[in-house]
């Protein structure tokens, strides 16, 4: 009978499906071997994976020199993801002796398990500044240079900074925002969100049972903070699973109704909300052919390409390609033409995406004035927003590098319009 998978073991599967086959994490993690493991050994497995994802950039520096020439992907994964323990604190003998059984373990990779041991050995000497002065991940070579023209090279490098920086997590809380973060020794961010300064299990926090608080990034609570006052008033968020931005709306006294096109996402979303014991209506339709309106706000959160979530997803750049963009811009489009139709006069609009590209935010801005004169973009307005947040059009751009002092954010473009009012009689 073969051994039981261990963490290892299936962080190194993860590895090479994710890096040699495109795999995104959140569905490798789904195979039956994960869930195989105990919860413990689960949250090892996939730390290994997203630390080893994460620090792909330095562990590559500091083997090259190592290596007469790249081996193949699976013992390449194994090198690396020794390498980011070894360099991170792990223990140099069982990382190593871990390392070379595990390429015992399969026949392609057993006659290597001598250059495993050689070439670790070699790294377990490294003075820790080897690592400290590696280069950061670079950025996918179709997306880096489309950065660097928006906004410059040095900027495009505290973003692969930003991203080598494991995020903290951040919460949105029902209220009390200060009394949270005291009480979960966290800190109240300038926008609202409470970020905490220590990992563990969140389940096990003050307030999670109660449903006093959710797991959302700083910059996507931002966009429910840009429709203003929401209280009493018909809302539509689009897109709305997993909830959070749903969870905010109701939160703050909206009549919400949370719209997407999975089931799978919304059961997620119905979770969420029993939890929280906050209202929402929920459907599962089509937005683009969804006619329940008018609304007096609608939140859209576009289907998108996720670049601005690196920093949480460090698997995204080698699933995420250049193909499908065009077709991601033209659904943005399509669904911002739809959303200002079930727009109320003077109602509301905010257009969001986790995006760094232009043409997913910016552009779509531009173009959507560009298609008639009955909608103003608003100067947006929201407690603790940074004036240097504000694009030169008018919307509000996030960056990973931006309070990197504190931890940094996800990416983010988002912008305010108002629909113009019926015309007066004559």
């Amino acid at each position: 009978m073969p051994a039981p998978a261990s963490p290892r073991l299936v962080a190194l599967d993860g590895l090479s499906q994710i890096i040699g086959e495109g795999r995104m994490l959140s569905d490798v993690i789904s195979d039956p071997v994960w869930q195989d493991l105990t919860p413990p050994e689960r949250a090892t497995a996939q730390r290994l994976v997203s630390e080893t994802l994460r620090y792909l950039g330095r562990a590559d520096h500091v083997l090259t020199p190592n290596l007469q020439r790249q081996p193949p992907l699976r013992v390449m994964n194994l090198l690396r993801m020794a390498t980011v323990e070894l360099m991170t604190g792990g223990a140099a003998h069982g990382v190593v002796n871990e390392a070379v059984k595990l390429a015992g373990r399969n026949k392609k990779t057993a006659p290597m398990k001598g250059l495993v041991n050689a070439v670790l050995r070699k790294i377990t000497a490294l003075d820790a500044s080897a690592w400290e002065q590696a280069p950061d991940t670079m950025l996918p070579k179709w997306l880096r240079p489309k950065l660097a023209k928006a906004w410059s090279k040095p900027v495009v490098a505290r973003i692969e900074r930003a991203h080598a920086v494991p995020p903290p997590v951040d919460l949105s809380v029902k209220s009390d925002a200060a009394g949270w973060a005291e009480k979960l020794d966290g800190a109240l961010l300038s926008t609202g969100s409470v970020r905490l300064s220590a990992r563990g299990q969140l389940s096990a926090l003050p307030g999670f049972d109660s449903g006093d608080w959710w797991v959302q990034d700083a910059a996507a609570a931002l966009p429910v903070q840009l429709l203003g006052d929401v209280s009493g008033k018909r809302v539509l968020d689009i897109c709305a699973a997993p909830g959070g931005k749903t969870m905010q709306l109701a939160a703050k006294g909206a009549d919400v109704t949370a719209l997407d096109i999975s089931e799978a996402r919304m059961t997620r979303l119905r979770e969420n909300l029993a939890r929280t014991g906050l209202p929402a209506k929920t459907v599962v339709a089509d937005a683009l052919s969804y006619d329940e309106g008018p609304f007096d706000a609608i939140l859209l959160d576009a289907p998108c390409s996720a670049t601005g979530t690196i920093r949480r997803h460090p698997d995204l750049p080698y699933v995420k390609t250049p193909t499908g963009i065009d077709d991601l811009v033209k659904l943005q489009r399509a669904m911002l033409t739809r959303a200002v139709q079930l727009l109320s006069p003077s109602g509301t609009l905010v257009y969001c995406t986790c995006s760094l590209l232009r043409e997913e935010g910016e552009d779509q801005i531009k173009w959507l004035l560009s298609q008639g004169d009955d909608l103003d973009l608003q100067t947006p307005g929201a407690a603790g927003l940074d004036p240097d947040w504000i694009s030169p059009e008018g919307g509000v751009r996030l960056r990973p590098d931006y309070w990197s002092d504190i931890g940094g954010m996800d990416g983010f473009y988002m912008a305010v319009l108002q629909r113009k009012g019926p015309l007066a009689p004559a």
